[in-house]
């Protein structure tokens, strides 16, 4: 074999650098589910992961947004806020007596209608980011205390059946309607980030705003769009945690926007944006739903330890993607 054949080979061996955080966190969630299966028997039961799902659902689409917003470059601090707003405002209308099909509709208006504002607020008043999703977090946080101090169950029967429907297999092993919505979320993420010009428009203006507005891309819309996205995912969420509560509450879903930022960078997406993908953010809900689901069968960790945990990879995985030289600034 020749030297030029093995350097050949040697180069199509050789990963592309924006792959290996994905790669990174699919590792780590094995090893963490090696290290639950070797320490708790109950651990290797399929329903374990399939909790982990349920349990994180409303969190993946929300995280689905996040990853438009920052392969843009940008941040949505008002995710959380907005999952908590539209589950209030569900829960009040519901509790008013108004149908379950034009709550849903109002409830799917409210996310997106904020996100256009703030990427309005954004583009067109050159204002940054962090700013203006710290304001729409504020906004939405405060109306949820104005619609109700306190917490406001939901016993419509639409809710009910949304909460309570299984699908399961032969085996008694099952999933909720919400991770079937999440998934569907995902794929529709997925394929839009992958073969649509809204996704290459994404990407490009994540990588180089200056170079995509210099070849005529439309990134004033891009980003506009994108926060409108959010804003639907977090709504398109607060109606899975409607789901999954049964209640709306005014301090629920609090320092939410940070496990979902968390859930992002883990999952691989730069946060000076341009590389990422929602496999990744999947990757990276699951490693937060394990580490949650670990110090649980412990039982003798304070459940802080999840933040700990979870602050520690957060910061490993953002100096993996200075190391491994990933810029798009």
């Amino acid at each position: 074999m020749t030297t030029g054949s093995l350097t050949a080979g040697r180069t199509r061996l050789r990963l592309p650098r924006r792959q290996i955080p994905v790669l990174a966190t699919l590792a780590l969630l094995l090893v963490m589910y090696g290290v639950g299966v070797s320490q708790y028997q109950a651990f290797s039961n399929v329903q374990v992961i399939f909790n982990v799902f349920i349990d994180n659902g409303f969190l993946l689409v929300v995280a689905v947004g996040m990853t438009f917003v920052i392969l843009t470059g940008g941040i949505d601090l008002s995710v959380g806020s907005v999952v908590a707003m539209t589950a209030m405002v569900s829960a009040s209308l519901l509790q008013q007596g108004l149908p379950a099909a034009l709550v849903l509709v109002i409830a799917l208006l409210i996310g997106p209608t904020l996100g256009l504002l703030m990427g309005c607020a954004i583009h067109f008043f050159d204002i940054q980011p962090f700013i203006v999703t710290l304001a729409g977090m504020f906004f939405a946080r405060g109306m949820c205390t104005f619609i109700s101090g306190s917490s406001i169950p939901i016993t419509d029967g639409f809710w009910t059946r949304m909460s309570q429907e299984r699908i399961g297999d032969p085996r008694g092993n099952f999933v909720s309607i919400s991770v079937l919505i999440a998934f569907a979320v995902v794929v529709v993420a997925a394929y839009t980030l992958a073969y649509t010009r809204l996704g290459r428009n994404v990407h490009a203006i994540g990588g180089n705003p200056q170079s995509a507005l210099l070849m005529g891309l439309p990134v004033g819309r891009t980003r506009i769009a994108v926060y409108t996205i959010s804003g639907l995912c977090s709504a398109i969420g607060g109606i899975l945690l409607s789901f999954y509560t049964l209640s709306g509450a005014p301090l629920i879903g609090v320092g939410m926007e940070l496990d979902v930022i968390a859930a992002v960078v883990i999952g691989g997406t730069v946060l000076t944006g341009g590389s990422g993908y929602v496999f990744g953010t999947v990757l990276g809900v699951l490693v937060l739903g394990v580490i949650q689901t670990l110090i649980t069968f412990d039982g003798s960790l304070n459940s802080w330890w999840t933040k700990i945990v979870i602050g520690g990879l957060l910061f490993a995985f953002i100096l993996l993607q200075r190391l491994i030289g990933i810029r798009y600034k």
